[in-house]
Formats: C-alpha cells, sequence, structure tokens
C-alpha cells in the first residue's frame, strides 16, 4: 500500500477547490476524469465537458468555498472523500450560499489520480 496517497488525493482536494474558484480549463482537464460522473445537490449530474464548461463560463460559479470534517480513505487505485463544503455562488450573476455533504470518487489511472465521481448532498441550516 502507498502510505503517500492519502497526501497526495488530500492535495488533489486543495488543488480542485482551487480551481473550482478560479477555473482553467488545463487545471480542470488534470483533474477530472474523462468518464466523471459528477452530481448536485439538487439531483442533477453532469459530465467531464459539462461540469468544466459551467464552470469556465460562469453558470457554475464558486467565488468562496470552506472545507472541514474531511476524511481520505485509500484502497488500491480508489480514494473516497468526504467533507462538508459551505461556499459562496454567483451562478449566473446570482449570489447564493451553499452548505453540503461532499462524497469524491479518485482512481488512479495511469498513474496519476482523477476525480472519478461527486456527489452532494445539501445540509440543513
Amino acid at each position: 500500500m502507498n502510505t503517500d496517497a492519502p497526501a497526495a488525493v488530500t492535495a488533489l482536494v486543495e488543488r480542485l477547490r482551487l480551481a473550482m474558484i478560479s477555473p482553467s480549463a488545463t487545471a480542470l482537464a488534470d483533474l477530472f476524469a474523462d468518464d466523471l460522473s459528477y452530481g448536485h445537490s439538487d439531483g442533477k449530474l453532469d459530465t467531464k465537458a459539462s461540469i468544466s464548461g459551467s464552470l469556465l463560463d460562469g453558470s457554475s460559479d464558486f467565488t468562496t468555498i470552506d472545507i472541514s470534517e474531511q476524511t481520505v480513505s485509500v484502497n488500491g487505485d480508489v480514494a473516497i472523500v468526504r467533507h462538508r463544503l459551505v461556499a459562496d455562488t454567483n451562478d449566473s450573476g446570482r449570489p447564493g450560499h451553499v452548505k453540503l455533504k461532499i462524497l469524491l470518487v479518485w482512481q488512479r489511472q495511469d498513474g496519476e489520480w482523477h476525480l472519478l465521481a461527486r456527489q452532494a448532498v445539501r445540509v440543513a441550516a
């Protein structure tokens, strides 16, 4: 077992947090698996192309993201990350605030970790 894997995945979660606040096509392409399944708290499901497009065009716009209560579990080439996410948003110019519980599934593909799946659930106020 690679004992460095939890630290590597934790660093990737931070890269993802920063890329969601200030997205670039390159950063998102590097983080997201080609077959990404990205689930939102309202049930909407995105692919790598659709979530990247939404982040890049501002229809999904995170202005701040704070992560807490994070756990990372690695089993071979799969890592499961759970955390609480509190964020300010400005989706298509509409300010908002979200409190979510997030599940991220990372997979090591050809030696590199990529986000394979994400699911969000709303947290009561």
